[in-house]
């Protein structure tokens, strides 16, 4: 079973990383994840939350293969984790 709350938790984080790149072209994807996150903070269903937080994984991944010192591995590693399990 996968454990929300940690996705949920590498999902805000992956919301930062995608502030501190402040690329335009991240901006609709960001605004999505904040809404599903908060969505699932007040009634915790996560189909959202796991559909844009896929969406950010393979952005910060393809991100990262461009600017290698930007992201975080932990970030990425996280999302990761929690989608595979």
């Amino acid at each position: 079973m996968i454990n929300t709350e940690k996705f949920r938790d590498a999902c805000v984080a992956a919301t930062t990383v995608f502030t501190k790149i402040n690329k335009e072209e991240y901006n609709d994807l960001q605004s999505k994840l904040q809404f599903c996150i908060g969505s699932f903070d007040y009634d915790k269903n996560p189909s959202g939350l796991y559909e844009y937080g896929k969406a950010a994984l393979e952005a910060l991944k393809a991100f990262k293969a461009q600017n290698p010192r930007k992201v975080n591995k932990k970030i990425i590693t996280d999302l990761e984790k929690n989608i595979a399990s």
